[in-house]
């Protein structure tokens, strides 16, 4: 509803404005065009953001000084702390970084953004800056039409270094000619009833343009010209800092319960820095005066001391929160409550697919990742209690024989209750989010993600063959025939070990651990052939089984078979695509039948 009142009432008060002034025109034009440098400034970005940055990110966020570094080297790189918090709040979605990182980074994307202003006053005001546009421009645009994602990428950089600077020259250029009709400075307001109401006045126009960066350039344009007065311009630059909160707030909507938490933190610091500087607005504009005077900046060189500002009050917001991060983070966890995983009906929902992990190729992958993991861990469970096995006794060193003498419940469990509940749902939003993902991914990234798919999809019909298995399983583990309660005792013991096995796939980082035991799994198929290797003819021809138990103990044989092959098949997707317990790439590994008959020979 909202929306539909804000956007008519700006385009309205817009063809209003250049309808009374021509010269309005050039300082709109000059907005708008630094807006769109913004925009392609950030696409450029993000074709470098797949793999890079998140390689950064992990290294470079494992303590609050770091993740403050890091905040504060992206947004000044970038020039967009919008972005940088939007990417942030997409890495916490994807469950890349905590949110104690989070909050770190936010604090130094703060910071990063006085980058911006020191740019503007020191040198944007300074000299002819449209002059470095044209050729920005030039062969920005020649880049773009290229193929290949790296040039293409340094061409969205250029070309939104272009527009950036042609759009402080036309606001520049604006304000200097609005000055021969209309003073604006004229409505300047002294005071704290001046400091609240440009305060409201920065918040606005952050909200309406969506960057506090482009705000704080307008300010810096007007405040060059003497369009403004410069104890206006600092409350419009701390109304500027509160506005952009709105930007993260508005990410946060389509992210978990993690990055919401994010956005309130970025909030809380934003405003409560704000109401501090309101409190202190002398001692700090006393402070820039001393910084100024000590580093050669004349008096009336009010730009520069705008920056010198801007600097000063987030570096003392940031100083300020530091040291309660961790409460922040607490309070946060206590006050924003993540909904609870099932619906009425019981069924579990997924943890990591959510659209704010879509801002990237790589947290959308990563989020799969994540997911098909939860998938799994389900996914085991109900394989684990079908077989009526303790799960937590599988994954323990407790001898396999131990393991199995001990129950799980003595009653049968709904599989089709446990497959509605945990697995069914939860597949169908994997298989949809996927989809919706590799619209923007390379084709090596399909082709990853493919295999991803088809491990998820192992998944489920293991769960389904072991639906099938059960019945008989339940009926001979407990027959007073010792030779076919043997057979079913043995498909036990194999499902058990097979997934005790697949477990240490999932978690081990020892490439050579993963092969030795996939490439065991493998061989250990065999067993379940009963057919090839005798087994059921000799129970048959010794008249040890009856008819009904040799056409169940083959079908059953078939469901193991099938049970173990997709278990072992998902293993070998998910460590041919990604390293299951890692988050990274992966190069695919294969071996022949002789190589696993060596390795396992030399075991």
């Amino acid at each position: 509803m909202l929306k539909k009142i804000l956007l008519p009432t700006i385009l309205l008060l817009l063809a209003y404005g250049f309808w009374i002034s021509p010269n309005f025109k050039e300082i709109a034009a000059g907005v708008a065009i630094f807006l769109f440098g913004m925009l392609a400034l950030e696409e450029g970005f993000r074709a470098f953001s797949g793999g890079v940055l998140e390689k950064v990110l992990q290294k470079s966020t494992d303590k609050l000084y770091k993740s403050i570094g890091f905040g504060f080297a992206a947004t000044a790189i970038m020039q967009s702390s919008s972005l940088v918090s939007v990417l942030t709040i997409s890495f916490l979605g994807a469950g890349l970084i905590g949110l104690t990182q989070g909050v770190g980074i936010i604090l130094g994307a703060n910071i990063g953004t006085t980058t911006g202003a020191w740019l503007m006053a020191g040198f944007g005001l300074k000299v002819n800056i449209a002059a470095y546009a044209m050729p920005m421009l030039v062969f920005g645009v020649i880049l773009i039409f290229q193929k290949a994602k790296s040039l293409k990428g340094i061409g969205y950089v250029l070309a939104g270094l272009g527009f950036l600077f042609l759009g402080i020259h036309y606001m520049k250029e604006g304000f200097e000619a609005f000055k021969e009709t209309v003073d604006i400075s004229s409505f300047a307001v002294s005071g704290f009833k001046g400091l609240m109401i440009f305060i409201g006045v920065g918040l606005l126009a952050t909200i309406v343009m969506q960057s506090s960066h482009a705000t704080i350039v307008l300010i810096l344009a007007a405040l060059s010209v003497g369009q403004i007065s410069y104890e206006n311009a600092l409350a419009l630059t701390i109304g500027a800092n509160i506005g952009t909160t709105v930007t993260a707030v508005i990410g946060s909507l389509s992210s978990n319960i993690d990055g919401k938490r994010l956005a309130g933190a970025h909030f809380i610091f934003n405003v409560l820095t704000a109401f501090v500087a309101v409190v202190i607005i002398h001692q700090i504009m006393y402070a820039v005066d001393v910084i100024s005077d000590f580093f050669g900046i004349a008096p009336d060189n009010h730009t520069l001391k705008l920056a010198v500002f801007d600097s000063l009050f987030k570096v003392m917001g940031v100083l300020m929160f530091m040291p309660f991060v961790d409460k922040l983070v607490n309070f946060l966890n206590r006050t924003l409550k993540s909904k609870v995983s099932e619906d009425a009906s019981g069924i579990e929902s997924v943890r990591y697919l959510n659209d704010s992990v879509l801002e990237l190729p790589s947290t959308s992958m990563i989020a799969i990742v994540n997911e098909t993991k939860h998938l799994y861990e389900n996914s085991v469970e109900i394989i684990a209690h079908g077989l009526n096995i303790k799960r937590s006794n599988i994954f323990s060193s407790m001898p396999l024989e131990d393991v199995l003498k001990e129950n799980y419940s003595q009653d049968i469990v709904d599989i089709d209750a446990f497959y509605n509940k945990k697995i069914k749902g939860i597949y169908g939003k994997i298989i949809d989010f996927a989809a919706r993902a590799q619209s923007n991914m390379s084709p090596s990234d399909i082709e990853v993600l493919y295999k991803i798919k088809l491990a998820n999809r192992d998944l489920v019909e293991a769960v389904k063959d072991t639906k099938h298995l059960q019945k008989n399983l339940v009926k001979y583990t407990n027959s007073t025939n010792t030779h076919i309660q043997g057979e079913y005792e043995a498909i036990k013991m194999g499902l058990a070990e097979l997934l005790r096995d697949i477990n240490i796939v999932a978690n081990s980082k020892a490439v050579d651990e993963k092969l030795l035991l996939l490439s065991k799994a493998k061989v250990h198929l065999e067993k379940y052939d009963i057919i090839a290797n005798g087994t059921l003819d000799n129970l048959i021809r010794s008249a040890l089984i009856t008819n009904e138990m040799a056409t169940s103990l083959m079908n059953d044989s078939t469901y193991a078979y099938d049970i173990s092959s997709n278990l072992i098949s998902m293993a070998q997707s998910m460590f041919s695509a990604v390293r299951f317990g890692d988050d990274g790439v992966h190069d695919e590994i294969s071996l022949s039948e002789k190589d696993i008959r060596d390795i396992l020979n030399k075991g």
